[in-house]
Parts: C-alpha cells; structure tokens; sequence
C-alpha cells in the first residue's frame, strides 16, 4: 500500500477544501501552514483512521464546529459542544451594537440572556474589561460551556469581574434590584415548522436554541416586555433575529414604550438585529 500523505488526503476527500484541511489539521495538531511545509510526509495509519471517521462524519452532516470543539468568535476561540448553538459570524454584529452603546459609560453593567457558548457576553467582556456581564441560560449543559469557555479566555483579573453567569429562564433568576445599560440577546427565534431546521448543520444542534417551537417571536416578546423593569435610564435593548423578522421586533420594540428604534443590517445586506432605548425610569 502506497504511503498516505496529508496531500494525498486531501486531493481524496470529497469536502469543500477548506473543511477538509481544518478536520485534518485538527486531528495532526498542525497549523495550516504546516499542510504546505509538511504536505508530503508520511502519516501513521490511526492518524489516517481518525481522520477519515471525521470526514465521513462530516460527509453525513455534522458541523465541522462540533467535529472539531471549537469555532472562532470576535477573535476568540469557543469551545463548542452538541449542547450550544454553534456561534455564527452574523452575531458579531450584535458584540459591535452593544460595545458602540457602551463607549461612553463607565463600568457598564451588561446582561446576556440565552448566552449558550458564552460567546456574546465573553466577547463584550474581552472588550471591555470594565463591563460587569452577567450572562444567563436556561441550559445547565449549556452553561457548563459557557462557564469553561469564561475561565480560558478571560482575565480572572478583569476590572468588570468575573463574568456572573446564571441558569435561569430570561429573567427569572436575576435580583430584583439589578439594573442594566445594555441587554443583548440572541434568542430562538425559527418558527416551529421552518424547513431550515431539518437542514444542514442546524439538525444537530440544540432544538430549543433554534426554535420558540411557535411563531419565531414569543422568546422576543418575553424579552422586550421584561426589559423595562431591567434597564437603568437610557438603557439599551438589542435583539438578533431572523431574516424577516425585523419590521415585527420594531413594531413589538415601539409598542413598549422603545425610543430611537431601528434596526442594523449584516454584512450581507439582512437586518439582523434591531434595539431600541429605554426613555426612562425603570418600571
């Protein structure tokens, strides 16, 4: 049997190119420049077996984040499990919004609600060192992640504190007394029956991160109804959504009593995200 070498592997493999040098330099513990410098040398048999197994794994659809453990956000490198969404480049925009609102005030006071990875709120806190981030999700395992991926990338240090991170459904477990500057959230918002969640990588992430299992809008109705009482004066209110959504999110944003409402698109051209402010006191 002829040597198998890391560029025979790949000229073999019936994946895009670029996922299948991420699964191959995952299993050796190469960077991807060692493909190139290293690209003719002979591989042990187990490290082909391993390899092959992810592809083919790969081949029946599971993500390669999942495959891997990890997908890189805002710069940062988050753990990834079956038990979270798996953070998505479009989301960013969300980290950007909240920090732009934030630039003036000291020691923001900063609330994530459905944080899976950890990725927005750990992110704001890389940013901003100062912020104090409390982080929530009804998903112990979820928060398990969120929780390992806080202690790698943060400093324990951090002026803001270590991130607070809570399970709780929305808002349930927060002290009443709490106020915050910004809240975030990226919540389940796919309608129940949406073809999107029998396709791709969404079939194997966590259903309830996906889908309200309804219209797409009750999690962001709880959210933007519940904020009032949570928001300090001029606070802010930023929520992802779906493609399609945004109109919806504004109207349900205007109709709580929301100032300055409008909504930001991605890179792509989507209104992704739409917020507003909180005019005055808390409620």
């Amino acid at each position: 049997m002829a040597p198998v070498t890391p560029a025979a592997l790949l000229r073999a493999s019936p994946l895009p190119s670029l996922e299948a040098r991420i699964l191959l330099t995952h299993v050796l513990g190469w960077r991807h420049t060692q493909l190139i410098t290293r690209s003719d040398e002979t591989l042990d048999g187990s490290i082909v077996e391993r390899y092959r197994a992810l592809e083919g794994r790969r081949v029946a659809g599971e993500p390669v984040a999942q495959l891997v453990g990890a997908r890189e956000f805002f710069g940062l490198d988050f753990e990834v499990t079956p038990d979270v969404l798996i953070p998505r480049p479009e989301t960013e925009l969300l980290v950007e919004t909240a920090l732009a609102a934030m630039e003036n005030i000291s020691r923001p006071r900063v609330l994530d609600l459905g944080t899976g990875t950890g990725a927005i709120a750990v992110a704001i806190a890389s940013m901003r060192p100062d912020a104090q981030v409390w982080a929530l999700d009804r998903s112990a395992e979820a928060l398990a992640v969120a929780t390992r991926n806080a202690a790698r990338l943060l400093d324990a240090k951090r002026p803001g504190g270590l991130v607070d991170l809570q399970q709780s459904d929305w808002y349930g477990s927060l002290d009443a007394a709490l106020r915050f500057d910004v809240i975030v959230s990226n919540p389940p918002y796919i309608a129940s029956g949406d073809p999107h969640l029998l396709e791709g990588d969404l079939r194997f992430e966590p259903r309830g991160a996906l889908t309200d299992e309804a219209d797409g809008l009750s999690a962001i109705r709880k959210i933007v109804a519940g904020a009032p009482t949570r928001l300090a004066a001029n606070g802010v209110l930023w929520i992802e959504h779906g493609y399609d959504q945004a109109e919806a999110v504004r109207d349900l944003l205007t109709a709580e009593g929301f100032t300055q409402v409008r909504s930001e698109q991605d890179l792509a051209g989507i209104e992704r995200i739409s917020g507003g402010r909180w005019p005055g006191l808390p409620r």
